[in-house]
């Protein structure tokens, strides 16, 4: 007659413990490894970012120590005429937008501050008046 072996003998069972302290022990460092790693591709994208806005920097700074795109600035935004040469100014030359966009603010702009203050002394003024005499 055989004995029958138990299912989960004592050398089974040690290891199965020094595994999962095996485990357990490299659970920590393979997440701070993982999170690092997220951060160092952050920071990458990040670097790359600067870099193309160092790059358009740099290509607007020699783009203003051009003289030649100085001077259509100058004429651009500045209306700057250089001596002897005629230019005009066209005043009303905005497109429909623009003159819709003006009018609605026209419309939303609010009195001074003074004004408004001096407007509601006024009103209460009035109102006094009026209890004062039918009272």
């Amino acid at each position: 007659m055989s004995r029958a072996r138990p299912q989960l003998t004592g050398r089974a069972a040690v290891l199965a413990v020094v595994v999962c302290a095996i485990a357990m022990s490299l659970a920590y460092p393979v997440r701070e490894y993982i999170a690092q790693r997220r951060n160092v591709a952050e920071l990458e994208q990040q670097k790359a970012k600067l870099l193309a806005e160092i790059k358009a920097l740099d290509d607007e700074n020699r783009q203003l120590s051009d003289p030649a795109y100085r001077k259509r600035v100058a004429r651009e935004r500045l209306f700057y005429c250089e001596p002897g040469q005629k230019c005009y100014v066209v005043m009303d030359d905005k497109p429909a937008q623009d003159k819709d966009a003006a009018q609605e603010k026209q419309v939303v702009a609010r009195p001074p501050w003074y004004q408004t203050l001096w407007e509601s002394v006024e009103a209460v003024d009035k109102g006094k008046g009026r209890k004062a005499s039918g009272g």
